[in-house]
């Protein structure tokens, strides 16, 4: 493809995306529509990007910056759930249409119809999950649907595998692709950790910011070429990875998560802006290339409508028919009764169903030959791909956000919920400061004398307890803000009745030095607080990242400046 094509398709994508933004409108339906009516002029060129790039350059990035900015908690607890619909349904989907498309094509052997259900089986949840942020979508809905994302592509790309090589032999069979995933799931599974745990400990010996991140950008691509060249899942080597670097972020330094947050972001937009863009520019190429096929353009699209209704009326059947199983106990899953979805949520769920890069690239990606023959029914397989891509996008990404406010789902009380989760750990924060602020004092007292020492801890326990306990009461006004005894402002007061002001500790360089010490000391102290309770169960991601997030900004401050707010 020319420079100057691949240049204007980003800056048209870009600029499509900044009028969704504008207007809060899902970027995702509006490219397609955008790319579908440019491509119907006639001076557009065919715009393509090869498979490899879709699959192996574009969607790792996508993949791993989804997988470190999901709760490895709340995946543990929507397990169940989880494994159904990215394992369960991406089969029944690809076994539903295959059956389908041999009945309209008598003469498409099973194997290559498989190929189609494997392209067309697993959901992409970007625009689902960009409708469900902006409408408040309860965070279980919101776990299940990103979850599902992560591992339906390895379903799907490694049933899409072993339906390449039946279509190649003339032979299927079922033991050889179960073997073929077992496989690709533990290879994947086990070098996305090994590279995990080894980018890890990376991070935390190297106090170079802007060098772990371009590691951190490295390491999709890595892990998913490794893991696809030793017969694995690259897709689950990449989400295994990316879980679990997002679960152990809050242990490494705050100058690699203030510089790869937004990276990743900007990258993540990038990309799916040209994904979307991308599938709507395709198809007048695809109908194109199916009018001088053997099966004709009438065929196909009876094959590709087919496929669209079967892609969209067995996911709602599935998830109301199989959610019993979700009561079923899985080996590491930490479900309650809570957590289970009820009817309105399943239906949301069901909606949500919209196909996108992997569908993409996968059909893409069909061979025009294999095995010394034509690939059969390709251009039909394509076609079909493609409307079912561009049609969940249109029907379903158009009417979820109606779903959603017509049924009432939201997440009011997960809002409360959090609230007072966030009040109740910054009391514990502020214990944890005060803690610190008393050892350091007893380490100060043969410097700077016993009654200084006191009146200083006596003044900064006084100003942080009272500041976490106002904003506890600002929070979850109903709960119980009560203040330990020895920590109460009302009574830090010093041994000696005198009170010393916070400046004559700052009179001096060796004084300043020790203040920053300290405060750098109180700030580990609070993000062990919120690491303890997270791995406890008794903080929600969701809350113990909004409030890092303040503590990696009030170190950076720290590091940048010796004045310190306390």
């Amino acid at each position: 493809m020319d420079e100057a094509v691949v240049l204007l398709v980003i800056t048209g994508a870009l600029a499509v995306t900044a009028v969704a933004r504008h207007w809060d409108l899902p970027a995702p339906l509006l490219l397609v529509v955008v790319g579908l009516g440019v491509s119907l002029i006639p001076a557009v060129p065919h715009v393509e990007l090869a498979p490899e790039v879709l699959l192996g350059v574009i969607l790792p990035p996508l993949l791993f910056s989804a997988a470190t900015g999901s709760s490895y908690q709340d995946f543990r607890t929507s397990l169940n759930a989880i494994v159904r619909l990215g394992v369960g349904l991406v089969v029944v989907t690809a076994l539903a249409v295959a059956w389908v498309a041999t009945i309209l094509l008598p003469d498409l052997p099973f194997a290559a119809a498989l190929v189609l259900g494997a392209v067309v089986a697993p959901p992409d949840a970007v625009s689902a999950a960009a409708v469900g942020r902006r409408l408040g979508l309860p965070r279980r809905v919101m776990t299940l649907l990103g979850g599902e994302s992560l591992i339906n592509d390895a379903t799907s790309l490694t049933l899409y595998k072993v339906a390449l090589a039946g279509v190649a032999t003339g032979a299927w069979v079922w033991t050889e692709g179960i073997g073929v995933f077992a496989l690709a799931v533990v290879v994947g599974v086990g070098i996305g950790l090994v590279m995990g745990i080894g980018m890890h400990a990376a991070r935390l010996r190297l106090a170079d910011p802007l060098l772990t991140s371009v590691a951190g950008i490295i390491l999709p691509f890595a892990a998913y070429w490794i893991a696809e060249e030793l017969s694995g899942s690259g897709v689950l080597a990449v989400v295994a990875a990316g879980l679990y670097l997002g679960h152990t972020a809050p242990t490494a330094g705050y100058e690699t998560r203030l510089v790869e947050e937004p990276l990743w972001d900007s990258l993540d937009l990038l990309l799916e802006a040209i994904t979307f863009a991308l599938i709507g520019l395709q198809l007048k190429f695809v109908v194109q290339t199916v009018v001088t096929s053997d099966e004709g353009l009438r065929t196909a699209v009876w094959v590709s409508l087919a496929a669209l209704a079967v892609t969209m009326a067995i996911r709602p059947v599935y998830v109301f028919a199989t959610s019993w199983l979700d009561r079923v106990h899985l080996p590491g899953s930490k479900r309650s009764r809570a957590d289970e979805l009820g009817w309105r949520e399943s239906l949301v769920v069901s909606s949500a169903g919209m196909r996108g890069v992997v569908t993409l690239a996968a059909a893409a990606a069909i061979p025009a030959t294999l095995g010394g023959a034509e690939f059969p029914g390709r251009a039909t397989i394509q076609l079909a791909a493609f409307t079912v891509a561009i049609g969940t996008l249109l029907l379903q990404g158009a009417t979820l956000p109606w779903v959603i406010r017509r049924l009432g789902v939201g997440g009011e009380d997960e809002a409360a919920s959090d609230a007072a989760e966030e009040a109740r750990v910054r009391r514990l924060m502020a214990e944890a400061q005060a803690e610190t602020i008393s050892r350091a004092t007893k380490e100060w007292a043969p410097l700077i004398g016993e009654e200084k020492a006191e009146a200083t801890r006596a003044a900064m326990s006084a100003a942080i307890v009272g500041r976490a306990q106002a904003a506890a009461r600002l929070l979850s006004p109903e709960s119980e803000a009560e203040e330990p005894a020895e920590q109460a402002p009302s009574r830090a007061r010093p041994t000696g009745g005198r009170a010393y002001p916070m400046a004559r500790l700052g009179d001096r360089s060796d004084d300043l030095r020790r203040l920053r010490a300290l405060r750098a000391d109180m700030n580990r102290a609070q993000r062990q607080v919120l690491v303890d309770e997270r791995d406890a169960g008794r903080l929600n991601e969701t809350v113990m990242r909004r409030i890092l997030r303040e503590l990696d900004i009030e170190a950076e401050a720290l590091a940048e400046s010796w004045v310190n707010r306390i």
